[in-house]
């Protein structure tokens, strides 16, 4: 980490309903090998406008947003970029001489993770969530030629919403459908949650599938990652999707893109 902050050095921070560690460790870890003069910390308020207004006040450089600030912080801000426009949802705040402008790099890793895992085009698929980065899973899925696909939200107005801007259709469960791949993007399985225990879906379902998905990051082995590997699927974890839309944060902050075992070092160190 930076050890010797002085009156020149940039803040970075991110606002999340449950802060972890991963960000802070990965962020100012490569902050000290590059010998930037940055340093990173996390947070969770109660008062977004006010943390806002901070980060515009106070020069904070960077800020990355989590659940469940990803889509009330869109009022906040001066300019969404097109990687957040067209979706709505941002994760990412920006701040130059007191403008703020957004994006969405969340969106940006499903979109390598879909092609580094090589994800046939075909596969069937049911993404369970409505929420901001629902929106971008979602999203980057229909944009990449991903056309059978199946949104469930417990939430039906949300639900709706989301599956009728991407043209995919919506229910409240999966019934009796077993898709190819299975998505989560709720908190279910999350540490620290009500739910921190519990499958986001059906264990025959999970059978059934070839590919499961689980974008929460904490812990990156959650039950239905635990059980997928158990059974022999091919996995893609949360872990993952929070390396990618960390390293692109970090590029957007600093203008300095780390080499490829650099970016591994960090997330190594992250996780340890």
């Amino acid at each position: 980490m930076q050890m010797n902050p002085d009156r020149n050095t940039q803040l970075c921070m991110s606002l999340s309903g449950r802060p972890g560690n991963f960000g802070l460790r990965f962020h100012n870890h490569l902050y000290e090998q590059l010998g930037l003069n940055f340093y990173y910390k996390a947070f969770s308020s109660q008062d977004l406008p006010g943390a806002v207004g901070g980060i515009r006040a106070l020069g904070i450089r960077g800020c990355g947003v989590s659940m469940p600030f990803k889509e009330a912080c869109i009022a906040l801000v001066d300019e969404l970029d097109a990687s957040a426009a067209a979706i709505q949802s941002i994760n990412t705040i920006v701040n130059t001489d007191g403008h703020l402008k957004a994006y969405n790099t969340d969106y940006i890793a499903i979109a390598q993770l879909l092609e580094t895992h090589a994800v046939p085009k075909d596969t069937t698929f049911a993404l369970r969530g409505s929420g901001g980065m629902a929106k971008a899973v979602a999203s980057a899925f229909r944009d990449g030629g991903y056309k059978n696909g199946l949104i469930l939200a417990r939430n039906e107005h949300a639900g709706r919403a989301l599956a009728e801007s991407l043209d995919y259709p919506w229910q409240a469960e999966l019934g009796s459908r077993r898709p190819q791949m299975l998505i989560n993007v709720t908190p279910i399985g999350m540490s620290g949650g009500p739910e921190a225990d519990q499958l986001a879906f059906e264990v025959d379902a999970i059978s059934s599938a070839d590919i499961l998905f689980d974008v929460v990051a904490i812990p990156s082995e959650t039950p239905l990652i635990v059980r997928a590997r158990a059974e022999g699927k091919h996995v893609i974890t949360g872990l993952e999707v929070i390396a990618i839309q960390a390293l692109e944060q970090f590029v957007l902050y600093t203008g300095v893109r780390p080499t490829a075992e650099q970016f591994q070092k960090a997330v190594a160190f992250a996780r340890s």
